[in-house]
């Protein structure tokens, strides 16, 4: 239904950016129409631009620090800088809704290793986010009707295309940067995180995104949180987080190891997009076990099947068949408020 949805406002657009003549002066109001349509086709244009230019090859800083603790007894932990590069890549574009792939080439003794890396996925004025309850579950929720104009959502996915966040906002020129930032939202821990199995169970977390002359910045602001102590089952802040992950454009390391492998596997993940598409919508989100390595617990086979299909050891129809059948057998349906 919100394929269906995509196409018809799409067309809609379509439809706008054809009636270049004036339009017929027969009253105020019918000028401020066209007026108002205009500028809302030249915004949803400028938006899908500004996504789009997220795409390419880079250079990447991952800045890391807890700052402020809420709570006495807790010290925040050393800041943590790393690196790599990364090559960006549009999977999909319906017109409202894009889908960008992240591939981390690393170096392995000298050979390059292609890392399938986070999905960012862009919507524009969704009906409903996948939105993280805790645990290992996500709930399809309805977004607030009063906030869709013009607004796009944020889906952000974990290495085997299973979700980690989302949230909305709208792309705006804020003091000359062209500015994305989400609503407050919860998610689960990164790996980071998650492997030194801290007192603090999950985020809540502001998003930003913002367009550099040389590439962007993607920017968090979490506030770690943790159940009471008391057992009420309230959740209270432990301490404050700034990310800062900065995409400066660059092409000088092995971009044609991306290429080959997305080339290689990119049926296969297509499969998987489009199973935990239909578990979502079926299920009303996801459930599905998780494992701190690498996010859920058939991550890391997931992503085995897309090695051997890129050396060429596995079918890639064979593998998108066991991949789609572990997502089927490994997620159930979910109940409201988790």
């Amino acid at each position: 239904m919100l394929k269906l949805a995509r196409t018809v406002l799409a067309a809609s657009l379509a439809s706008i950016a054809l009636a270049t003549a004036p339009a017929p002066a027969f009253a105020d109001g019918h000028t401020d129409a066209a007026a108002s349509m205009n500028a809302a086709k030249a915004a949803f244009e400028a938006d899908r631009a500004t996504i789009l230019s997220m795409a390419g090859d880079y250079a990447v800083s991952f800045d890391m620090q807890e700052t402020t603790s809420w709570m006495e007894e807790y010290k925040p932990i050393d800041k943590k800088l790393s690196g790599g590069y990364e090559s960006v890549r549009v999977v999909e574009d319906t017109g409202t809704y894009i889908a960008l792939q992240h591939l981390l080439v690393v170096d392995m003794d000298g050979t390059p290793y292609v890392v399938k890396h986070w999905r960012q996925d862009w919507e524009y004025e969704p009906e409903t986010l996948l939105t993280f309850s805790g645990g290992d579950t996500w709930e399809l929720t309805e977004t607030d009707e009063t906030k869709r104009e013009g607004a796009w959502a944020q889906t952000v996915y974990q290495v085997d295309d299973s979700p980690r966040y989302a949230g909305i906002g709208t792309w705006e020129t804020v003091d000359g940067i062209k500015t994305w930032v989400s609503n407050k939202t919860a998610r689960p821990l990164a790996r980071r995180d998650a492997i030194r199995k801290p007192i603090y169970d999950r985020y809540f977390s502001t998003n930003r995104h913002q367009i550099s002359p040389t590439g962007w910045i993607h920017w968090q602001d979490n506030t770690k949180m943790m159940p009471a102590k008391d057992g009420s089952g309230e959740l209270v802040p432990v301490v404050q987080e700034s990310v800062l992950n900065t995409y400066i454009r660059y092409d000088g390391y092995d971009v044609a190891a991306a290429e080959t492998y997305w080339e290689k596997t990119k049926d296969y993940w297509a499969a998987i997009r489009a199973k935990w598409d239909e578990v979502k919508r079926a299920n009303g989100g996801i459930k599905i076990d998780q494992n701190p390595e690498v996010g859920t617990t058939i991550a890391g086979e997931l992503l085995s099947m897309a090695d051997a299909i890129k050396k060429g050891e596995t079918p890639s129809d064979e593998a998108a068949g066991k991949a789609v059948a572990m997502i089927e057998e490994g997620t159930s349906v979910v109940l409201a408020g988790g």
